[in-house]
């Protein structure tokens, strides 16, 4: 079971578009009905799709497995939970890091009030040449770390944890993605 859900993951992260963003571009080629949902026949056509294939018994053990809550579909959440590369707490902390660093206000999420102060963007160069705005700016930064099925311009903790989950799958040593995050928001 750990083998093929290993091999979903591998799939899903060289799919390009690094991490999360590649999971949520998997999550949505898989879920035909738009229903940001997947039901087992979704799922085992995606699997197929993905040239992961298990055949429908093992497709169904693993979506059973998938389906936390047991509802008979995976939400965008569950999907992520099992897929997504894990790691060790030595990476959380740096992460949780960044984000206190990020979030200014202490209220848990990250919003582009926060930003003010904290991201330079006159250096970006579409600020610079006049196409956006400072919050235009403000706001494609948020997103990049923003879930891909909900793009509100807010970036919790978990979104922020997603996204390194997928930079950290490239990155053999701790040490290295220690200092990498400490290099890049100046921890």
């Amino acid at each position: 079971m750990a083998d093929v859900l290993e091999e979903l993951r591998q799939h899903c992260l060289s799919r390009g578009e690094a991490g999360i963003k590649g999971l949520g571009r998997t999550f949505r080629i898989m879920d035909d009905d738009g229903s940001k949902t997947l039901n087992l026949q979704e799922f085992q056509k995606g699997l197929e799709t993905y040239g992961v294939n298990v055949g429908k018994e093992k497709a169904k053990q693993i979506f059973t497995t998938l389906d936390k809550d047991g509802s008979g579909t995976i939400d965008f959440n569950e999907f992520l939970e099992k897929v997504r590369p894990p790691m060790s707490s030595t990476r959380i902390q740096v992460i949780e890091k960044a984000f206190q660093k990020l979030d200014r206000t202490g209220d848990g999420v990250v919003t582009v009030e926060d930003l003010q102060g904290v991201y330079n963007s006159k250096h970006h160069p579409k600020y610079k040449s006049g196409e956006w705005t400072e919050d235009q700016v403000f706001r494609s930064f948020l997103n990049s770390f923003d879930s891909p099925y909900d793009k509100d311009g807010k970036v919790t903790l978990e979104e922020f944890i997603n996204y390194y989950s997928g930079v950290s799958a490239s990155i053999d040593s701790d040490d290295y993605f220690v200092t990498m995050m400490k290099n890049a928001w100046k921890l």
